[in-house]
């Protein structure tokens, strides 16, 4: 097994900078990299801001947030990311950028370094063909947000070798998740179940059958969930709903994962959800309301 003091993190955004913040808290160094010094600065910001927040709960104190900030470094270039143990990419959910990320970053690579990427639905073993070391290449699924949810998904590649799986499992435990082992099928495992769950509240909106708020008051209160299912998409983002659901149809070829129109619509307006103010609801105000 590979022992992992340093983790590169490539994208700075809400997946991103929550990897950042569990690893850090951890004792790893992180350099932090994004397209951007802006968007690097954001990230941080984020992180620095949900940290503050784990301190007014009482789950660190301030001089492990301090600690911890102090161990991310941003990296404006690949090459602090290629010289860790452990390179993670956290990009856009499509898969031509993720393969240009590996590309990009190959030549940066010390002998040695693992590669994860943190999709949610894409082939880890395609992924892996993009470099020069599919053996040393694995899926690292965080959930969203990732300081509070417990879980990672340990997806294997058709090429992914024992010790690489070992050093990724004692990696994510020594975050304090929880792992569960997927095998390379499009989605995994949690949202092979979850997000046609949402694409079929999706439908139930588009067919008439309720409204946004009967739909998600229906699944929380009948189905005992924490978050309606369009709450929840619009949580997600409804454009890596979309892209989950196209991995979805076609991988596999059936039917029953077609993405409903309504979904594609809304991806096409623009109404991606929290992150852009609208989507199943209207972010705008001071409450939430539904724009169905």
């Amino acid at each position: 097994m590979s022992e992992i003091k340093t983790v590169g993190v490539i994208g700075a955004g809400q997946m991103g900078a929550g990897i950042a913040h569990v690893v850090a808290l951890a004792g790893y160094g992180v350099q932090l990299h994004d397209i951007s010094r802006e968007r690097i600065d954001a990230g941080l910001a984020i992180i620095e801001k949900n940290m503050a927040r784990q301190v007014g709960r009482g789950i660190i104190d301030d001089a492990a947030m301090k600690a911890a900030l102090a161990r991310i470094s941003p990296a404006e270039g690949l090459e602090a990311v290629g010289a860790t143990d452990l390179a993670i990419e956290a990009a856009t959910e499509n898969e031509e950028v993720k393969k240009s990320i590996f590309r990009g970053l190959q030549p940066h690579l010390g002998p040695n370094t693992l590669l994860a990427s943190n999709t949610s639905s894409i082939s880890i073993t395609r992924l892996a063909s993009a470099t020069d070391r599919p053996e040393r290449f694995i899926g690292l699924h965080f959930m969203n947000p990732v300081p509070l949810m417990k879980l990672v998904e340990i997806i294997r590649g058709i090429a992914t070798d024992v010790p690489t799986y070992e050093t990724a499992v004692s990696f994510a435990k020594s975050l304090g998740k929880i792992t569960s082992n997927a095998e390379d099928f499009p989605a995994f495992i949690v949202n092979r179940v979850l997000v046609p769950m949402i694409n079929e509240a999706i439908y139930t909106l588009y067919e008439g059958v309720g409204t946004v708020d009967a739909i998600d008051t229906a699944m929380k209160l009948g189905a005992n969930h924490p978050m309606g299912p369009l709450e929840l998409g619009d949580f997600i983002g409804l454009d890596t709903v979309l892209s989950i659901m196209n991995v979805l149809h076609e991988g596999l070829a059936d039917s029953k994962y077609r993405p409903c129109p309504l979904l594609v619509k809304y991806v096409e307006a623009g109404w991606l959800g929290k992150k852009t103010g609208r989507g199943f609801y209207d972010y705008r105000g001071e409450v939430p309301v539904p724009t169905r």
